[in-house]
C-alpha cells in the first residue's frame, strides 16, 4: 500500500481563525502586519529619497564651494611642462577672483583647499539646523565626498599624482586637516573675532607673518596685511547670517545662484572693527 507524501490541507477552523483575527485587527493598528510593512516601507524610502536628494543637493553647493578659489595648472597638460613652483616648493597655478587678487594668496592646491574647507564649514553650520541629527549626517557626509572626489581628481591631473597609494595619504591628511577646521572656526564663533581670526590666519595664510607675494624684491611688502584676515573674518560673518535667514528648501538656490558667497564692499567695510583684534591676538 502505498504513502502519499502530500502536504494535507489545513483544517478549516485554523483559516476561519485566521481570517477572524485579520478581519479583527484594524489595518492602522500599530501591532497590525500590514502596518509594521507599511511603516517599515515608509522608512526606507524616506531615507533612500533623503539620500538622492542630498547627493544632488550638496553636489551643487560644493561646486560652489571649490569654485571661490578655483586655479589651474596649465603646464600640467603640456609635453615636458614645467610647472612652477612657490618658494616652499608647491605647484603654483593660475587662478582669478578676490582670494588671489584682492587677498594676494597664491593659487595652490593647499589654498584651494583651505578656502574650499572654509566655505564648506559655512555650509556645515547651516547644515546643524537641519530637522534631524540623521539629515544633517547625510548632508555632511555628501559634502565631504564630493571634496574627496574633487581634490583626488585635482592631485591626478595637476599634480602628476599617479600612483592611488599616495593619494590616498594625502586625502588622509585632508580629512585631519577638515576636522581640525571644524573645531578651530567652531570656537573662533564662540570665542570672538579675535580668536576666528587666527584661525584664519593659521589655515589660509599658514600662520605666516609675510605675505605670501612678497619676493624680497621690494615690489611687495613683506609684512603680512591683517587687515586682509579682518575682511576674511567679517565675509564670514555676513555669510553665516544670510545663510541663517534662509529656508531649508531655499538654500541651494541662495548658494548656487552666486547670492551669498564672494567678498563684497561690504566685508572690507568690516576690517576696522576687527582689524585691531586680529594684531592683538597673533602677539
Amino acid at each position: 500500500m502505498s504513502m502519499s507524501t502530500s502536504t494535507p490541507p489545513p483544517k478549516k477552523s485554523s483559516n476561519r481563525k485566521l481570517l477572524r483575527d485579520l478581519k479583527n485587527e484594524p489595518v492602522n493598528s500599530p501591532s497590525s502586519p500590514i502596518s509594521h510593512i507599511a511603516n517599515s516601507l515608509q522608512s526606507r524610502a524616506s531615507r533612500t529619497t533623503e539620500t538622492y536628494t542630498a547627493f544632488g543637493a550638496t553636489k551643487k553647493m560644493f561646486e560652489a564651494c571649490q569654485l571661490q578659489a578655483d586655479y589651474k595648472i596649465p603646464q600640467a597638460s603640456q609635453p615636458r611642462g614645467v610647472v612652477p613652483k612657490t618658494a616652499h616648493g608647491e605647484d603654483l597655478g593660475v587662478g582669478e577672483g578676490a582670494w588671489y587678487k584682492e587677498l594676494g594668496l597664491l593659487p595652490t592646491f593647499s589654498t584651494w583647499s583651505q578656502i574650499t574647507f572654509l566655505h564648506m564649514y559655512l555650509l556645515t553650520v547651516r547644515l546643524r539646523a537641519l530637522p534631524s541629527p540623521e539629515s544633517f549626517r547625510t548632508y555632511s557626509q555628501h559634502l565631504l565626498d564630493n571634496f574627496s572626489h574633487n581634490a583626488e581628481h585635482r592631485m591626478t591631473i595637476y599634480h602628476g599624482m599617479t600612483m592611488r597609494g599616495i593619494r590616498n595619504r594625502y586625502l588622509k591628511d585632508l580629512f585631519i586637516q577638515w576636522r581640525g577646521v571644524l573645531a578651530a572656526y567652531d570656537q573662533g564663533l564662540v570665542s570672538g573675532d579675535a580668536v576666528l581670526g587666527a584661525a584664519v590666519w593659521r589655515n589660509i595664510w599658514k600662520a605666516s607673518h609675510v605675505d605670501p607675494n612678497a619676493g624680497g624684491d621690494g615690489n611687495v611688502p613683506e609684512e603680512m596685511d591683517w587687515r586682509k584676515v579682518a575682511a576674511v573674518v567679517g565675509y564670514m560673518r555676513r555669510v553665516l547670517v544670510e545663510l541663517s535667514r534662509v529656508p531649508h528648501e531655499g538654500l541651494v538656490d541662495l548658494v548656487v545662484g552666486k547670492k551669498v558667497f564672494g567678498l563684497t564692499r561690504q566685508d572690507w567695510g568690516l576690517v576696522g572693527t576687527v582689524y585691531h583684534l586680529c594684531v592683538i591676538q597673533r602677539t
